[in-house]
């Protein structure tokens, strides 16, 4: 048996209890120390998190970039892992993080990235916009931060990074019922962030974005490859797309009119 590799792992969490079930037995023993900041949980998080020997730490809410930051703070070792609680990690990345950790030119990078594999419809993602979603994960503590905006945040890292093989297994959508209640989330999100910005409206924006990124995933990138999900995946993310530049529209009709008076 191999002895657990010596990184922490770094989680934040928010009524994960079932999530956490999944993630937790697929990395215990690989790591040294596994971290959790959670907040305003009411179901079993907490002590499922312990049970497996994770460090949990709470804190008041802050948007997910700060959260993360918090994680990582936290953290111990060298080097760090960052995972969400609804992901696991293939096997075929363990054996690539092992390997690279034990590499002799370990000393020459700040971090590594992976492509995250998402299950949807009873399948893995294998193509368009979802497939490879490359994401930097791994890094060395003080090598890098949580940024972006409100909507997508991301693991910024000091170059160079490298690419390891194997997947981050990412269950984000039980069924496509819950597609509508993130779409409108992210296009409400979308439109406070331009309006903060003072982004202008686009009206050639709403009418050409929708069609490209259907074109784009189902077509260039091969969604169809994916059969019906990947129809699905497409057509939901041209909604997505048109529904974030309709509300920015809305907005900033309604900004006008509060200006004016």
């Amino acid at each position: 048996m191999n002895l657990p590799l010596p990184i922490s792992i770094a989680i934040i969490a928010r009524n994960e209890e079932e999530n956490l079930k999944r993630l937790l037995p697929n990395i215990q023993g690989f790591a040294e120390e596994i971290i959790i900041v959670y907040n305003d949980c009411d179901d079993g998080t907490v002590k499922v998190a312990q049970e497996y020997g994770a460090l949990c730490y709470e804190e008041d809410w802050g948007g997910y970039k700060k959260q993360k930051n918090i994680a990582l703070l936290k953290c111990s070792k060298k080097w760090i892992l960052c995972l969400d609680a609804d992901e696991i990690l293939s096997d075929k990345l363990k054996d690539s993080i092992q390997d690279f950790l034990s590499s002799d030119n370990l000393d020459s990078y700040n971090g590594a990235s992976c492509n995250r594999c998402s299950f949807f419809m009873n399948r893995w993602i294998r193509h368009g916009d979802w497939y490879p979603d490359k994401k930097c994960r791994l890094l060395r503590s003080s090598a890098g931060s949580w940024s972006g905006g409100q909507l997508h945040e991301y693991l910024k890292i000091k170059e160079p990074i490298v690419h390891l093989e194997g997947d981050i297994l990412h269950y984000s959508y039980e069924s496509v019922l819950d597609f509508p209640k993130k779409i409108r989330i992210y296009a409400d999100t979308f439109a406070k962030q331009k309006m903060n910005e003072e982004t202008k409206f686009s009206r050639l924006g709403l009418w050409l974005r929708p069609w490209w990124r259907f074109f784009r995933a189902y077509f260039f990138r091969f969604g169809f490859l994916d059969g019906l999900p990947g129809l699905i995946i497409a057509m939901s993310s041209s909604y997505e797309c048109m529904l974030k530049y309709a509300h920015l529209q809305e907005s900033s009709k309604l900004q006008n009119r509060k200006n004016k008076k």
